[in-house]
This record gives C-alpha cells, structure tokens and sequence, in this order.
C-alpha cells in the first residue's frame, strides 16, 4: 500500500470549498455590491475549490491497471 498525496490535497480542498460556498450563500450580498464589483467572490472561489478537490478525489479513486 503505498501512500497518495492526492487523497489529502483533495479532502483539504473539498473542506475549504464547501466553507467558503456555506459562507457565500449566508452572507448578505449588499456586501458584494460595495466591495468587489457585485460579484460573490467566496461563492466563485468555494465553487473552484470544490470542483478542484472533487478531481483530486477522482483522481485517487481511479484504479491504476
């Protein structure tokens, strides 16, 4: 059984992602409009941090032959 740095990457990837889509869908979006040109930066980034942990874990989970 050797050790994959994949599954770590991934699992810390995922965790950050899923705060950060918690944290821009509680938040309130008048915040959003003042500060960053209306765009929900946590939603985006927690959204590309997901995706990216996601194919992290994929990654892991496929079985080389």
């Amino acid at each position: 059984m050797s050790f994959d740095i994949r599954l770590p990457i991934g699992l810390l990837f995922l965790a950050i992602g899923v705060i950060l889509v918690g944290y821009g869908l509680s938040s309130d979006a008048e915040i959003y409009r003042v500060h960053s040109l209306g765009t929900n930066i946590n939603l985006l980034w927690g959204g590309v941090l997901v995706v990216f942990g996601l194919l992290m874990l994929a990654l892991t989970l496929r079985k080389k032959t």
